[in-house]
């Protein structure tokens, strides 16, 4: 292992090389299991990114991609021109017992997604009534860089989860918030690659990019019920691809 000393005085921060195939994923374990040891703690500043890269052994792009997921997942702070900061301590302790039933649950994109709209379609009210300036910005960033991604074909869908964590944010209820991130998480690990290729099929990016600017509008515009609205619709959407994705790998793999 190879460390990289983050306060002077104490002892460096430990990472080991990348050896599986979902690097990302690696990373992100790794960076977690950081900051729920406590070795790095809310406040601080990670390594830059290419010394990322150099320590772990794997691309820059890689390194990219794990921040942006435990970004998205509120768990870092990436600001531009300053650094990479931690947001807050991890939440393994929660997350992991859930994604234990998930795994053996018989329909759990159903169930999260019924948590998700108990949560979510609130969520998108209390924001169009509480978001402030820079909240509202984030939000419409968020969705800029998603957008960005789709049309270059690259991994959108963590900048679809910054999307919904940002309106979350803008609730204001710090519960609701903490709640938020735990299921996000989940969903990120769970079903990441299908939620990807529900945007890689075609017709569902545009889609998708447009559901997510009537919500993007109906909260500028200060209009909750309408919020409300176009969250259902595009969670009820959301569900409809997934299940479809799943499906057609079930018949897939009893062809085989």
């Amino acid at each position: 292992m190879v460390g990289v000393r983050h306060r002077k005085g104490e002892e460096p921060l430990q990472f080991k090389p990348i050896k599986t195939r979902k690097i990302y994923e690696e990373i992100v374990d790794q960076l977690k299991a950081l900051i729920f040891q406590g070795n790095l703690k809310p406040g601080d500043k990670l390594p830059a990114e290419r010394e990322l890269s150099e320590r772990l052994g794997v691309s820059r792009a890689s390194v990219r991609e794990a921040l942006t997921a435990l970004e998205a997942m509120g768990i870092l702070d990436i600001r531009p021109g300053e650094g990479t900061f931690v947001r807050q301590t991890s939440q393994s302790s929660t997350i992991e017992p859930l994604a234990w039933v998930l795994a053996v649950e018989r329909n759990p994109v159903a169930q999260l997604m019924e948590v998700r709209r108990v949560l979510e379609v609130e969520a998108a009210g209390f924001a169009a009534l509480r978001a402030t300036e820079r909240q509202l910005a984030d939000i419409e960033e968020a969705l800029k860089s998603m957008k960005e991604a789709a049309e270059k074909k690259e991994l959108a869908v963590d900048y679809d989860l910054k999307f919904h964590y940002s309106i979350a944010r803008a609730t204001q209820n710090t519960v609701l918030l903490r709640i938020m991130n735990t299921v996000a998480d989940i969903m990120h690990k769970t079903f990441r690659d299908g939620r990807q290729r529900l945007y890689d099929s075609p017709g569902m990016a545009e889609q998708i990019i447009q559901e997510h600017y009537s919500i993007l509008n109906a909260i500028k515009h200060r209009q909750p019920e309408d919020a409300r609205r176009c969250m259902l619709e595009h969670l009820n959407n959301v569900e409809t691809g997934l299940e479809k994705i799943e499906n057609s790998q079930g018949e897939n793999s009893s062809e085989v």
